[in-house]
């Protein structure tokens, strides 16, 4: 089970025994009864997710089978966006989101993620202590994305209170309802009050979304901008405060913070487990049959790490596939480089004697099939540090 505390706790151990027990493709089960298959071969993910003929994104008819109370459920089911859609309606979608999201200006993106990362260290730089989870790479990531989508706070609250019991599957149910109403409600607002932001575009493209697929893009959008932006901050800045090759002493460290956030998306991305599929057939891959229409997940974390592709600094390198690859590979890459950048460097910039409050393997990781996401990220810096405030 990929969803287990002892998985969370050395993924890459799990992986490598997976690899030595049955190669390229494992069974798993992602809940009870619900088998899937983990690639943890990097080749044959790529040849995977090149191929959406036969290896579709649509899940409708596995989803007949699974139980509407399955915690995995809302994460995995059909919605009309572009994430679980093939052929002609996902590029009808696909078009429409991307051209959204190419709209984000990133010159002025850079000055809203100062603004905003400013208040946020200002919270709680008199402290000497932070979680730079819930109380840095959270908030900021929030605000950053409800400014992208233009949400007012009130909306983006609910929205947040929503996608959170959406992510822990506890409430996923609640949570899905919570955050459609407020969407929608943005939504409607954007169609008759267009902004310079992500609704308005996609409200307004020739694809013509109605208000329900349009709701389901921006699920979507907040759904891969959250969690995993959020964790790719907090992965990153694990690593620079504990990996001397980032100089301790960060500022003199000879790699940069985009070395250390490629780093992340090579060994630790923050969607660890996740690009589903859903063959049409039963088809043989690397002497393996794989069963119709059952889901199908590559594993970033482990065909980054394949042995049969390792070797050498990567330094610069960029063929991870922390970003997937094909047709559903994520369009907006440059923005989540941007965003988690700007924070990072935001942050060390203002507390530069920024230091882990706890030893490395005391960091507690939150189990679940998909992200690679600390439960918290506690620091420690000099109090006076906070007179740097600009």
């Amino acid at each position: 089970m990929l969803g287990t505390p002892e998985f969370a706790a050395d993924p890459h151990a799990a992986y490598r025994e997976m690899r030595r027990q049955h190669g390229s493709m494992v069974p798993i089960d992602l809940a009870p009864d619900v088998p899937a298959t983990l690639v943890v071969d990097y080749r044959t993910a790529v040849r995977i997710l090149n191929d959406p003929e036969h290896f579709p994104a649509d899940p409708r008819i596995w989803q007949q089978g699974i139980a509407e109370d399955s915690p995995i459920r809302p994460m995995m089911q059909w919605y009309p966006n572009a994430l679980r859609n093939a052929g002609a309606e996902h590029a009808r979608y696909r078009q429409a989101y991307t051209a959204a999201i190419d709209g984000i200006d990133l010159h002025a993106l850079h000055s809203t993620v100062e603004a905003i990362a400013a208040p946020v260290i200002a919270s709680f730089a008199a402290e000497g202590g932070a979680d730079l989870i819930s109380q840095y790479a959270l908030p900021l990531v929030f605000e950053t994305l409800n400014r992208m989508v233009g949400c007012s706070m009130e909306l983006g609250q609910r929205v947040a209170t929503g996608m959170a019991a959406l992510f822990d599957t506890v409430n996923a149910a609640w949570g899905m309802q919570t955050l459609s109403e407020a969407l929608l409600e943005l939504i409607a607002l954007r169609r008759v009050e267009p902004g310079d932001d992500v609704t308005s575009r996609m409200a307004h493209h020739p694809a013509n979304l109605n208000d329900e697929e349009m709701l389901y893009q921006l699920v979507s959008f907040y759904g891969a901008g959250l969690e995993p932006m959020q964790n790719l901050i907090a992965n990153a800045l694990l690593l620079m405060l504990t990996d001397e090759r980032f100089g301790g002493d960060v500022l003199g460290g000879s790699l940069s913070t985009r070395d250390a956030l490629d780093e992340v998306l090579f060994n630790d991305p923050p969607m660890a487990n996740f690009a589903i599929s859903y063959p049409r057939q039963p088809i043989l891959i690397d002497s393996t049959w794989l069963p119709a229409h059952q889901p199908v997940l590559v594993s970033f974390a482990a065909c980054n790490n394949d042995p049969a592709i390792a070797g050498g600094d990567r330094t610069g390198n960029r063929s991870h596939l922390a970003w997937s690859a094909g047709p559903h590979a994520c369009p907006a890459r440059s923005v989540a480089y941007l965003v988690a950048q700007n924070a990072i460097d935001q942050l060390l910039d203002t507390l530069p004697d920024l230091e882990l409050a706890v030893p490395k393997d005391e960091i507690g990781w939150r189990p679940g099939p998909f992200h690679r996401a600390m439960v918290a990220l506690p620091v420690r810096f000099p109090t006076s540090s906070a007179l740097n405030m600009h």
